[in-house]
């Protein structure tokens, strides 16, 4: 599989995929997939922008929202992360990931996904210490602050994810895991950005969580951007593997902000994205540790007397499929939540509400767990639902295939095949364009009714054990809503006030 990986995407989403065009015509090859690595930027209209933490006389409406309106389609399947310059409001929208756009897949702020055979894992924002603790309390209409805490990681997210056994093919982090940078050529980065000097001596430029996932689960492949240049490591780990660091700039011309790697897929699957089962199960087994208030939410450890390692079991596993309805293809359900940009002017917004994803309500209702902006507007009073209005006045691309699976009449399906494993070895292409300017029912529910009893009964008490670059240069491309859907308070107990300080 062909991968073209960029740094950040600034909402240069035209440019990119021109990029990528000229760079498949002109070496005769076909990329199969894109990887944004954050600053994606997907604002659909001038409302979005406002929720983007940069100056006013930075916004910039660039080109998401033709994407979005269906006006274009995204030449390939998409997919990203976020960064510290993103449409929060939306991205907040769908915390465990959703579509964007047709064919444009957002990871969430932390998610696990496999395409033909990739694993794929990533973690959104940056990271800072005073938020790391927190919850997810931030909601739109946001004020200087929680424009910019809203992107910071958070402790459960890295939490999920140490609970993630199996080859990890590609991680994707926006800023870059602390101590990276030694097992590169420091004095060429320095030559490019000489400030880094200090932080790097005293071992404290990019995240220190990040650091401990990439020695936790030391993927094949670690994409990342955030600090503008490019940077390439090999991470040695235990045993002999190796993690591929690889770092890319902006999109901007005489840049290197887009590189294509080669990895080993299963050449008999579709070029579509999958659920992790092992990440759903987790977020599942997970659920009750989500958090939505302000002070500090501490993960459980092995010095309490609560579960703490997660790393599902098989019968969990199984569980969990069996709440998937058997079927693990993610759904190609996008639906817009917001009018697309029509020309208006940029200045002079006000910042919209928050509101409800269908793609969060069903993956949420099927999976039994909590919407964290359903969460936070229930304990502040307000009543959200899901706004389906916008689908009349907008004209979008029918995504959805012509085999859809009959969820209702499938047979259980075997747990997935542990994935390829990566070849440490990049087969790159740089470009340095030259550019112009109701509630879903849940099947089986009798049957494994007895095993929800049993599997939540143990998140508290049982701990299983853990299961074992050619360069391309100066290429230039040619030229009144429906009825409200219900959702289920699971944790809402939690945020009660008087539980709230």
């Amino acid at each position: 599989m062909k991968i073209a990986v960029e740094g950040c995407a600034h909402g240069e989403l035209e440019r990119i995929y021109a990029t990528i065009s000229s760079l498949e015509q002109r070496q005769n090859i076909k990329i199969d997939l894109l990887i944004c690595c954050g600053d994606f930027q997907a604002s659909r209209n001038a409302e979005d922008l406002t929720c983007m933490a940069v100056p006013p006389k930075y916004r910039d409406i660039c080109s998401f929202y033709k994407y979005f309106s269906g006006e274009i389609k995204a030449p390939l399947l998409t997919i990203f992360i976020g960064g510290n310059h993103e449409a929060s409001n939306y991205l907040q929208e769908l915390p465990y990931g959703g579509w964007v756009a047709p064919n444009i897949y957002y990871l969430g702020y932390a998610g696990v996904i496999n395409v033909a055979g990739v694993r794929i894992g990533g973690i959104s924002g940056i990271y800072k210490s005073r938020d790391y603790l927190k919850g997810h309390f931030e909601r739109p209409p946001y004020d200087e602050n929680t424009k910019r805490s809203v992107y910071h990681i958070r402790n459960l997210e890295v939490f999920r994810l140490k609970q993630l056994s199996g080859k990890i093919d590609v991680f994707l982090s926006h800023d870059w895991p602390t101590g990276v940078y030694h097992h590169g050529n420091v004095p060429q980065l320095l030559k490019k950005k000489p400030f880094f000097k200090d932080e790097i001596y005293n071992n404290s430029l990019g995240s220190q969580p990040s650091e401990e996932l990439l020695k936790h689960l030391k993927p094949s492949h670690w994409f990342a951007a955030h600090l503008h240049c490019k940077f390439t490591a090999t991470v040695p780990h235990p045993n002999n593997q190796t993690t591929e660091f690889l770092a890319l700039d902006k999109c901007l011309p005489k840049r290197h902000y887009l590189q294509v790697v080669e990895i080993p897929h299963d050449e008999t699957k579709k070029i579509q994205i999958e659920y992790d089962l092992e990440w759903l199960s987790i977020l599942y087994l997970t659920n009750h540790l989500l958090s939505v208030k302000t002070i500090n939410n501490y993960m459980p450890g092995p010095t309490g007397s609560t579960r703490y390692f997660f790393t599902p079991t098989d019968e969990e596993k199984e569980f969990v499929l069996k709440k998937m309805h058997g079927t693990l293809k993610v759904p190609k359900n996008f639906q817009p939540t917001a009018t697309a940009y029509n020309g208006s002017p940029v200045k002079g917004q006000q910042q919209p509400k928050a509101k409800l994803n269908p793609q969060t309500v069903e993956l949420c209702e099927s999976l039994t767990i909590d919407d964290p902006i359903f969460l936070i507007s229930e304990k502040q009073g307000l009543n959200l639902s899901v706004d389906n209005s916008f689908l009349e006045n907008t004209t979008f691309i029918d995504d959805s295939d012509e085999d859809d699976i009959d969820t209702n009449n499938m047979t259980p399906m075997k747990l997935p095949e542990p994935s390829l494993t990566s070849t440490p070895n990049l087969n790159v292409f740089e470009s340095e364009l030259e550019q112009n300017t109701s509630t879903p029912k849940r099947n089986n529910e009798e049957e494994v009714s007895n095993l929800e009893a049993k599997i939540d009964s143990q998140m508290n008490t049982s701990t299983p054990k853990r299961n074992n670059e050619e360069e391309v240069s100066n290429l230039e491309p040619k030229s009144d809503s429906e009825t409200p859907k219900k959702f289920k308070r699971r944790n809402v107990s939690m945020y009660d006030e008087e539980n709230t300080s």
